[in-house]
């Protein structure tokens, strides 16, 4: 008896429903996701049980080390950090050239002390990135130091810490454009501390920030958040 040939049918499948879909998944997760910004050092925050969000904007985030460097991103209007710069500076007695300004502004977060500003912000970008990376360079970090320092001219100034004088002036630059824009958000501060960083280290930034000079008493603490794998 000969054997019936079963008919081959086609296999092909219409792929452009499937096509369509994933085109707009790919176009919705770009239009909503946030780029983490490039950080100088890498920071492995300590866990917790906190899930309130950290704001993407009108943001001081104070970066701190396992070392104990500290680092700032300044993530508000450029021109307010820019005036920022301009105060921090014009206490120390040094002056930047435009071109140094609209370096300044570009950066996402910077960790050098004032008097090694100028030279920092001279370097290529990709120079910028592994200057910041020597944690064995001295004139990595804003010094916390509150000891009396000469100014560019061999004068003394007073003893306030670089820190705290980059806290102070942004918040205070802030707050007087809020009164002519009251819709201007308030600047937020917020620690991202490495969970290897030594306590004392953590909790002088924080007696520097709640001190009689910044009274910042409010402040978000960066973590991860904790899950059962974290225990």
């Amino acid at each position: 008896m000969a054997k019936v040939k079963v008919k081959k049918q086609s296999t092909f499948i219409d792929m452009t429903a499937m096509s369509d879909v994933t085109v707009l998944l790919l176009t919705f997760f770009m239009l909503t996701s946030t780029f983490i910004s490039k950080e100088p050092i890498q920071v492995t925050t300590p866990s917790s049980v906190s899930e309130i969000k950290v704001p993407e904007a009108n943001l001081i985030t104070i970066l701190v080390d396992k070392q104990g460097k500290l680092f700032l991103s300044l993530d508000y209007q450029q021109d307010q950090v820019l005036e920022t710069l301009k105060a921090v500076s014009n206490d120390y007695g040094y002056t930047f050239t435009p071109k140094q300004e609209e370096n300044f502004k570009k950066l996402k977060s910077f960790g050098v002390p004032i008097a090694s500003m100028a030279a920092f912000l001279d370097l290529p970008v990709d120079k910028q990135d592994a200057y910041l990376m020597d944690v064995n360079n001295p004139r990595v970090g804003i010094p916390t130091d509150s000891v009396e320092v000469k100014d560019a001219v061999g004068g003394t100034i007073s003893k306030d810490n670089e820190f705290k004088r980059w806290i102070r002036y942004a918040t205070q630059i802030r707050d007087d454009a809020r009164k002519g824009n009251p819709d201007l958000p308030e600047l937020q501060l917020a620690i991202k501390a490495d969970k290897q960083t030594n306590y004392p280290i953590v909790k002088k930034v924080m007696d520097d920030l709640r001190s009689p000079e910044l009274r910042k008493n409010r402040y978000l603490l960066i973590t991860n958040l904790k899950t059962a794998s974290s225990d």
